[in-house]
C-alpha cells in the first residue's frame, strides 16, 4: 500500500493539541471531565483508554469543538479553540465517528471522498484524482460508484477514513475505529494507520491490543481526570493496574 504524500510539516516534538484543565458537564449532572490536561506532540500515535462511561466521546468531542466546555482551554496548532476560530482548527482535524454510516450520505462512495475537498474549494478534477488515489490505497476502486450500503463494515470503515483523508488533515482523531470489524479487517485497519502521513493520531477505542499495534503512548480516562499518560506497552503488561482502570485485559 502507498497513500497521498501530503506534507504535514511535522516538527518532532512540538506541541499539536493542549488541553488545560478542561471541565465540561451535561446540563444539571456533575462535571464528566475535570480540570482535565494533556498535551500531544507531533509525532505522537497516542491511544485514549477508560471504561464505558469515563468520557472519552465528550474528550474527543471537546476537541473538535462540537461540544463547549465550561472551563479550561483547548489549544490547536496553537490556535484557541473558540467559535470563531472553528473553521481554522477544524481543516487541521480529520474526525472519525464510531459510525462510518454518519460520515457517508451521498449516492456513490467517490462522490462521498470529493464532497469535503469540493466544499473547501478544491477543484473537481483535483477533487477526483484524490479520491481515486485513495481508493487505490485502500483497495476500494472497484466500489468507487457503489453506495455506502453495498459495502461491508471494514469497507465503509475505510471509505469513511478516506474522506476524511481526502481533506489533508495533520490531526486524525478516531472514536472507537474498530467497531463491528473481524480480526482481518481490524489487521487492515491497522496497517493502513501505521501508513498515515499525519502530525498526531490520538485513537479512542476498548481493543486494547489493537491499540498496542498502532499507538505508542497511553492516556486513560477515569474519575474524569487522566489517571495515566505512559508508553502503551509496559502499560499492557500490567494486568492489575488495567483492571483497577476498569480495562481487564484479557476480556
Amino acid at each position: 500500500m502507498k497513500f497521498l504524500t501530503f506534507d504535514p510539516q511535522i516538527s518532532p516534538g512540538n506541541p499539536v493539541v493542549e488541553v488545560q484543565n478542561l471541565v465540561y458537564a451535561y446540563t444539571n449532572q456533575e462535571p464528566v471531565l475535570q480540570k482535565l490536561s494533556f498535551t500531544l506532540n507531533a509525532g505522537d500515535r497516542v491511544a485514549l483508554m477508560g471504561a464505558t462511561g469515563s468520557g472519552k466521546s465528550t474528550l474527543l468531542e471537546n476537541l473538535i469543538g462540537l461540544k463547549q466546555p465550561r472551563s479550561g482551554k483547548i489549544f490547536i496548532n496553537g490556535i484557541p479553540l473558540a467559535p470563531k476560530t472553528l473553521p481554522q482548527v477544524r481543516r487541521y482535524i480529520g474526525f472519525a465517528f464510531q459510525d462510518a454510516n454518519d460520515q457517508l450520505f451521498m449516492p456513490t462512495i467517490l462522490e462521498d471522498i470529493t464532497f469535503g475537498p469540493r466544499n473547501y474549494g478544491v477543484p473537481p478534477a483535483v477533487a477526483i484524482d484524490r479520491a481515486r488515489q485513495l481508493l487505490a490505497d485502500f483497495g476500494l476502486e472497484a466500489y468507487a460508484n457503489r453506495s455506502a450500503h453495498e459495502l461491508s463494515g471494514g469497507q465503509r470503515r475505510l471509505a469513511a477514513l478516506a474522506a476524511i483523508l481526502a481533506l489533508e488533515p495533520t490531526i486524525l482523531i478516531l472514536d472507537e475505529p474498530t467497531n463491528g470489524l473481524d480480526p482481518a479487517w481490524r489487521r487492515h485497519l491497522a496497517q493502513v494507520l501505521l501508513k498515515l502521513p499525519v502530525q498526531v493520531m490520538l485513537i479512542a477505542s476498548h481493543e486494547l491490543h489493537w491499540l498496542g499495534k498502532v499507538t505508542q503512548r497511553a492516556l486513560v480516562l477515569s474519575g474524569g481526570r487522566i489517571q495515566v499518560d505512559r508508553d502503551i506497552q509496559p502499560l499492557l503488561q500490567e494486568k492489575d493496574t488495567l483492571d483497577q482502570l476498569g480495562l481487564p485485559v484479557d476480556w
